[in-house]
């Protein structure tokens, strides 16, 4: 069975405690991954010129909006973020009978990125990967390897007021619109090729296929951990006292939900089979504009053992300080031909100190 990739959540009133919209992710990636917390301000970009994305060149947008992002630090997108507009976005890998593309397309990661840098809302960063999807297709490694490990892709986006879930193989896409309750996905699809939102240039025989193609998708976590459902998260059951929340109305906030990505007796915080936690997001989206999102990282693999910290856009106009990890600019194994011939070390200081941490307590 193909190794796991991450959990996503979402809760909309009337799931959540309070007058908010609770988005949680968990990125399960390599155990020797680094994944870095960065930020990019909102910027303008000439007419005409390009931005290099981990493996293609795609035109640039005119304006980009501010981003903070939680991304494996060899790519140029991202495992999960959010921007200055209160929109979040998180992918998870799927397989079907859709072959996946060997060609250099966008990762997944990248168009995380890119619905994030050109979407003001979640619906038009919907419409953002969607069409960046049919124009570019997806495709490429998706880890530092030479070996292929590719996948196609499944994204939770969410904002103040609704939530989308996206589903994806090679260029054919549906997509949900959720306005209420709780929401989670995970590496299992949910078939919304009956009622979706879907690629408008698909013929019926082509729609067809493609909800065969997600009804066939068979993936489960290593082990005998359980399968996520994504359906709806009544539906997970009390395995355990956080994971059983989802099911009570009115119960989901910041704290339960960072309870629940640090669950391990339910595999949402995970380590096994050569993948591990990674990263971890938690975001608070009010319903009231007049209220900040604020938007927290672990910034260090396992949850169970990390702290979330909390990041908020600002109107200030110093630039917000962070820890960089090394640039290796064109020299870098992901950049060059043949590609990641070599490994080089990506971690940063916070990382390292994690490291030496867990160390200690072992």
């Amino acid at each position: 069975a193909p190794p796991c990739s991450c959990d996503c959540f979402v809760s909309l009133p009337p799931g959540s405690q309070r007058d908010e919209v609770i988005f949680g992710k968990n990125s399960d990636r390599p155990s020797d991954e680094v994944q870095e917390v960065v930020y990019f301000p909102a910027a303008s970009h000439p007419p005409g010129s390009k931005v290099e994305c981990t493996y293609i060149e795609i035109p640039q947008a005119e304006s980009t909006h501010a981003v903070v992002l939680s991304r494996p630090a060899w790519l140029w997108g991202a495992e999960m973020g959010a921007n200055e507009h209160g929109v979040c976005i998180g992918n998870e890998a799927v397989w079907t009978r859709v072959p996946v593309s060997d060609t250099e397309a966008l990762l997944g990661m990248d168009l995380v990125r890119l619905g994030l840098e050109r979407g003001a809302s979640a619906r038009e960063a919907l419409g953002v990967i969607t069409a960046l999807l049919e124009q570019h297709g997806q495709g490429g490694r998706c880890r530092e390897d030479p070996a292929l490990f590719s996948y196609h892709n499944t994204f939770l986006l969410a904002d103040r007021s609704e939530a989308w879930v996206l589903e994806t193989a090679g260029r054919l896409w549906a997509a949900q619109r959720v306005t209420a309750g709780v929401k989670n996905i995970s590496t299992h699809s949910d078939s919304l090729a009956d009622n979706h939102k879907g690629a408008p240039h698909l013929s019926a025989s082509d729609a067809a296929g493609f909800q065969a193609s997600f009804n066939s998708l068979h993936a489960y976590r290593p082990g005998n951990h359980r399968e996520l459902i994504p359906l709806g998260c009544e539906e997970l059951g009390p395995s355990s006292e956080s994971v059983g929340c989802l099911s009570v109305p009115g119960s989901v906030t910041a704290g339960a939900m960072m309870e629940i990505l640090r669950d391990r007796p339910s595999g949402i915080c995970m380590d096994s089979g050569g993948f591990r936690t990674t990263g971890s997001m938690v975001s608070i989206l009010p319903r009231d504009p007049r209220r900040p999102c604020v938007h927290f990282f672990t910034a260090t693999p396992d949850p169970s053992r990390s702290v979330f910290k909390p990041f908020i856009f600002t109107e200030a106009v110093t630039p917000v300080p962070r820890v960089s990890s090394p640039q290796f600019g064109a020299a870098d194994p992901a950049r060059t031909q043949p590609r990641f011939q070599s490994r080089v070390d990506r971690r940063h200081e916070l990382y390292r100190a994690h490291e030496a941490a867990l160390s200690a307590i072992e």
